[in-house]
């Protein structure tokens, strides 16, 4: 009778977790990694379904991935949408359907980083693309068109709300800070002066930097520790934190689109068990899927043999390899969402990507502001 009684209070105190309030949100992103490449990568990493780490997390849905105006999404709309609770359109970051991309602003949507900014929290992006491409954007800078990558970045200078986002590790060090000094002569020296510590490595990041800018030229870094820095830096602060984390899961190199998926699946499981879950929500999703599928193969046998591992993908519109083929486009179907933590418990059903943003926000226990708020 203990033993059950026991069970039955473990079983309502993990329910109540699952449902309350979260000090800290982490939100992983597979750019790209629509279901079909995560069926891939476990079959190609374990010749089994479903070894993810993430398909074992205990709450788990799907989510549609639509724009404002269009049923495949790109990674600016797609973000936005997750980080705003609205849709836009293809190419714009965080700002309503009235901008025209390029041409015309929106009016600027909130994001769940600048919610966290407003009320005091640390908050990070992390990402092995480019510090100022369109998932990371979203999060912080309000532009109607993604590849006005210096004005984006430029946005750090003058942030809307609190101090601004606290620790940026990515790539695209060279293109950013070049177009930058259309806003600012020294862009290096402007967020130094802006209290930031700025490197072009994590081994040079100093160690007792609460403000952190890395800017690499590639994106071939270890993403598991530069987002276990962020966590270091973000986690100081009592009153908690916002980090996204995003990995280009795009499978054009095939091989190494997959092998990138399955460390980013280690690498959520690492964090996972560094934090602690009763007060920290973890969130997987993509911003949109890709056009991969599984189309043969047998138990026992290597999904991608050894001849096709050679071969050159990327660049090339159409492959057909024995138990794979591949288009080169973004598709419109439902991803993957995964939750465990605080507010895990809304994830369910079927999701619209603009739900995201309200999860995070319950979870955090606050509300949504209305524009005249704001």
């Amino acid at each position: 009778m203990k033993r059950v009684c026991l069970l039955v209070l473990m079983a309502w105190g993990s329910a109540l977790a699952e449902d309350g309030t979260a000090r800290n949100v982490i939100l992983f992103l597979g750019d790209a990694a629509g279901i079909p490449t995560l069926h891939a990568a476990s079959l190609y990493a374990y010749n089994e379904p479903r070894r993810l780490f993430i398909h074992r997390m205990p709450y788990i849905a799907l989510m549609e991935t639509s724009t404002a105006s269009s049923w495949v999404t790109d990674s600016a709309a797609g973000m936005t949408a997750i980080v705003t609770g609205r849709k836009t359109h293809n190419g714009v970051i965080s700002q309503d359907e009235t901008a025209v991309r390029g041409k015309k602003d929106g009016r600027p949507l909130k994001t769940i980083l600048e919610y966290a900014e407003e009320r005091g929290l640390s908050t990070g992006v992390v990402t092995n693309s480019s510090a100022a491409s369109a998932t990371p954007a979203a999060c912080y800078a309000h532009v109607n068109d993604r590849r006005k990558e210096g004005e984006i970045f430029a946005r750090l200078l003058k942030p809307p709300f609190g101090d601004g986002v606290d620790v940026v590790i990515g790539a695209g060090r060279s293109r950013i800070f070049q177009e930058m000094r259309a806003f600012v002569p020294d862009p290096e020296r402007a967020l130094m002066q802006k209290g930031y510590a700025v490197t072009d490595s994590l081994e040079r990041a100093p160690p007792a930097a609460r403000r952190l800018i890395v800017l690499l030229d590639s994106g071939e870094f270890d993403l598991g520790a530069a987002a276990l820095r962020a966590i270091d830096i973000l986690s100081r602060n009592p009153k908690g934190y916002f980090l996204m984390v995003e990995s280009d899961l795009h499978t054009d190199d095939i091989v190494r689109g997959l092998e990138r998926t399955v460390e980013f699946d280690r690498i959520i499981e690492r964090i996972s068990k560094r934090v602690r879950l009763e007060e920290t929500l973890i969130l997987f999703t993509a911003d949109h899927s890709y056009d991969l599928r599984v189309n043969g193969g047998r138990r026992g046998e290597p999904l991608i043999r050894d001849a096709e591992r050679d071969q050159r993908t990327s660049g090339q519109e159409s492959i057909t390899w024995q138990n794979l083929r591949r288009e080169d486009e973004h598709t419109g179907e439902e991803v993957l969402v995964a939750a465990q933590g605080p507010g895990a418990g809304r994830i369910r059903g079927v999701l619209s990507n603009t739900d995201l943003f309200r999860i995070m926000l319950a979870a955090f226990g606050w509300k949504e502001t209305s524009p005249k708020e704001r």
